[in-house]
């Protein structure tokens, strides 16, 4: 009914694939969630040359579209880039730490690195802005009046409840960074979506090459969905079932 399954061969490539896509949506979200906290920070600072210029920043990346912010990454920004730079980031590189080795990634996984990281850190910026908006501001007061630091507020009071209500937001844009990893097939990075096109384009097996593909990225998610349950109930017994 579905047709002959998937060559050996055709089922390395797209695990291959499936591999670059694990490492650029789990490196895209660490660095987008520290970069995001970082910019919901100045974002609700109070002096405003620190606040608007940040404001209008997250605006900018918010409201372009991903591929075209790829496209600018990929072919745009290197034109201000010495020839000797851009020559070395589209060379083969290798560190040697004992018997370790780097390997340095091809461009296409640096600038969709770089595109879907700083795309994915708006979006996580204003997760985190809405978190510690939607703390009742008397909890801070309150632990200032029990002779809490400005510091020992954030740390202790405020930031716990912000990241417990920011929480299943940032996890959506944790699936979105996965899902929106397959647009970088557009610059050349062979991840799950680049692989299943090669597939199906040699082996005319459209079912299969991008089934396959479809329960990888379904298997994600719910793995995504079952962590954030996980969290929620671990959180939950700590604070004694509330």
């Amino acid at each position: 009914m579905f047709g002959e399954p998937l060559a050996g061969k055709y089922l390395a490539w797209l695990f291959e694939g499936f591999g670059v896509t694990l490492a650029l949506s789990a490196l895209t979200c660490v660095v987008a969630t520290a970069l995001g906290f970082a910019l919901c920070l100045g974002r609700i600072a109070r002096p405003i040359w620190v606040a608007w210029p940040l404001r209008a920043w997250l605006s900018v990346f918010r409201n372009t579209p991903l591929l075209v912010q790829l496209f600018f990454w990929y072919f745009g920004a290197t034109f201000f880039f010495p020839d000797a730079l851009r020559e070395w980031l589209n060379a083969p590189h290798a560190w040697r730490l004992g018997v370790f080795g780097i390997d340095w990634p091809p461009f296409e996984y640096v600038a969709g690195f770089v595109g879907l990281t700083l795309y994915t850190a708006a979006f996580v910026a204003e997760e985190f802005r809405a978190g510690v908006l939607a703390v009742p501001p008397g909890q801070t007061v309150t632990a200032r009046a029990l002779g809490m630091t400005r510091l020992q507020a954030w740390r202790h009071v405020l930031m716990p409840q912000a990241v417990r209500i920011a929480l299943p937001p940032l996890l959506g844009q944790y699936m979105n960074a996965v899902k929106n990893s397959s647009m970088t097939m557009a610059i050349g990075l062979a991840e799950l979506s680049y692989a299943s096109r090669q597939v199906e384009t040699e082996t005319f097996k459209t079912f299969q090459a991008f089934g396959i593909a479809t329960l990888l990225y379904v298997a994600v998610v719910v793995a995504i969905e079952f962590a954030g349950e996980w969290l929620r109930r671990r959180d939950a017994r700590a604070r004694g079932g509330r």
